[in-house]
């Protein structure tokens, strides 16, 4: 086989997930599913057309796997990213953050062109 050959040959390398997960985040995924009070596989991530910069990150129990959800996981903690999310969560990171003023979810996202004053939504 020349090197021609080999250069153009497809490789079956996974392309990277569409979002990471902290390990703040997992530990917080982990602990959230051992309490539910029904059977949940993990959190579903999505974005919805909310807040007044136009777009809002929603996080919720993940029942089941929905058709096209990416799944990623990290610490043994699932996270189904909704398939119309994608574009807007490209490259993020999910978070979890527990400090004297807030506690909660917080996704670093590099897409985000500005947030609103209060922090509840953002625009890409």
């Amino acid at each position: 086989m020349s090197t021609t050959e080999t250069a153009t040959k497809p490789t079956s390398r996974k392309p990277p997930p569409p979002i990471r997960i902290s390990d703040a985040a997992a530990t917080r995924i982990n602990d959230i599913v051992a309490k539910a009070t029904k059977p949940v596989l993990g959190v579903r991530v999505s974005v919805s057309a909310k807040g007044c910069s136009g777009n809002k990150y929603v996080v919720e129990y993940a029942e089941d796997t929905r058709k096209f959800e990416d799944v990623v996981e990290h610490n043994g903690a699932k996270v189904f990213v909704d398939p119309k999310a994608v574009m807007y969560l490209l490259g993020s990171v999910l978070d979890y953050r527990d400090t004297k003023m807030e506690s909660g979810f917080v996704f670093e996202n590099p897409n985000e062109k500005g947030r609103c004053g209060c922090g509840e939504s953002f625009s890409v």
